[in-house]
């Protein structure tokens, strides 16, 4: 797993063109950033798409290291905005590699960024007394994980960590179902539960009462019977198989989610939601006593 960022546009770096014309090894880099997960691991980078994720990305501080643009002869009030806000170079690319690079059928996108992969490190994660933080575990559809980001984002959770061999959170497909939200909390990639468990551990030595609560299908305890008031660490297990054998044997509680109809389960990213929703529900009720 990544645990920095490197690649072109840091120091020492070749400077970047300022136009862009024709396919060039530079552009098949880029390119290479929207399929191939070795590319983005190797190179600290990825391609950020959509007026939301790229706004959201330069507010939350994401390292951008270089502002694509179709150079069109009069910018949207945003694309004038944020190129004055956005202190990384301009690359004007012609048109038709815009509109590869932002996966357009029809059209080039005005803005798109090349930025840095954001670390790995557990210590990103400050959390608060009563912190929500969510594990996807071994997701296999980067929609998924960027949809559960959205939740996360949505319904006070500080922290999204995805364990184990996935699909990878910044894979376009992942930044545009979040809309944005991957990049407004800490959303980090570890190859084991352990590593999430060795910082659970961590925190209850200074004395916080984290609770492992997986999600089960099976687990016999009813989530809305739980006491979800205290810090809480909500496991979703992979789409098809579930739970780990790690996660459930470390899981306090094992809660599902009743369900009525034919379904035989819930999708991941939708569990998780519901989950998250719980638990500012009995929160919201406690401040209400």
């Amino acid at each position: 797993m990544s645990r920095g960022s490197s690649g072109p546009g840091r120091a020492g770096a070749p400077s970047l063109p300022a136009r862009l014309e024709r396919r060039n090894a530079l552009f098949q880099q880029w390119q290479a950033l929207l399929t191939n997960r070795t590319k983005r691991t190797r190179s600290g980078e990825m391609i950020i798409q959509g007026v939301r994720p790229l706004t959201r990305a330069i507010a939350q501080g994401v390292e951008i290291r270089a502002l694509l643009s179709d150079g069109r002869a009069e910018p949207s009030r945003w694309a004038r905005e944020l190129l004055e806000r956005c202190a990384a170079p301009v690359v004007v690319l012609a048109p038709e590699l815009m509109a590869e690079l932002g996966e357009r059928e029809e059209g080039s996108p005005e803005l798109l960024a090349v930025a840095a992969v954001p670390s790995d490190d557990l210590d990103r994660i400050d959390p608060s007394a009563d912190a929500v933080v969510v594990v996807f575990d071994r997701p296999s559809g980067p929609g998924n994980i960027g949809s559960l980001a959205r939740s996360v984002d949505a319904l006070g959770g500080q922290a999204l960590l995805i364990t184990g061999h996935s699909a990878d959170a910044w894979d376009p497909a992942s930044i545009r179902a979040s809309t944005g939200s991957i990049f407004a909390m800490p959303v980090l990639r570890l190859s084991s539960h352990r590593e999430v468990l060795d910082w659970i551990e961590g925190r209850r030595a200074l004395g916080e009462q984290w609770t492992v609560l997986g999600l089960d299908e099976t687990g016999g305890h009813e989530l809305a019977a739980e006491d979800l008031s205290g810090p809480t660490l909500v496991v979703v297990g992979n789409e098809t198989v579930g739970l780990s054998a790690g996660w459930r044997e470390a899981s306090d509680v094992r809660a599902e989610i009743p369900m009525g109809g034919t379904a035989s389960s819930l999708n991941a990213s939708v569990a998780g939601s519901i989950a998250l929703y719980e638990i500012a529900r009995q929160r919201s009720a406690g401040t209400r006593r």
